[in-house]
């Protein structure tokens, strides 16, 4: 997991290179659903209401990074080691998903609109948590990359 604020985007050079310009031309005004940005990278921008701890589960993906920005808002992102989890409900290979039963505590990042998380495969997470129990509309943008290529 690697987090950090947007502004030193350029030194991550493993990234894929449609990957820095996408972020760096990122606004409040994209639009909403799946954009493709090559083959195996997309990226999906989601608008919706951050949730109670008490509801959220981890989750972890087997085929995928994850690099999670916040365009408006702010969010809780737990993480913790996959090995301490129980497995709920089982990899779904068509969503590259796998979900979590154990309760949701611990180690958090805060997505605020000046940062960003990269999530490797395996590393468990529950994102969208509510700051202060308290929910709040967001927009964020989920990068998928195939981890062949990062």
């Amino acid at each position: 997991m690697i987090t950090d604020k947007l502004i030193n985007i350029d030194r991550y050079k493993y990234f894929p290179e449609v990957v820095i310009n996408f972020i760096k031309n990122l606004s409040l005004d994209i639009t909403s659903g799946k954009h493709i940005l090559g083959d195996g990278i997309y990226a999906n921008v989601e608008e919706y209401n951050t949730k109670n701890i008490n509801i959220a589960k981890y989750e972890s993906h087997n085929e995928y990074v994850d690099i999670q920005i916040l365009l408006s808002g702010q969010e809780y992102i737990y993480y913790t080691d996959i090995n301490l989890l129980n497995t709920d409900i089982p990899y779904d290979l068509k969503k590259d998903i796998t979900f979590y039963c154990d309760v949701v505590k611990g180690q958090n990042i805060l997505l605020d609109g000046s940062n960003f998380v990269t999530l490797y495969p395996n590393e468990a997470h529950a994102p969208q948590i509510a700051v202060n129990n308290e929910p709040q509309n967001v927009k964020k943008v989920v990068i998928k990359v195939k981890k062949d290529l990062i």
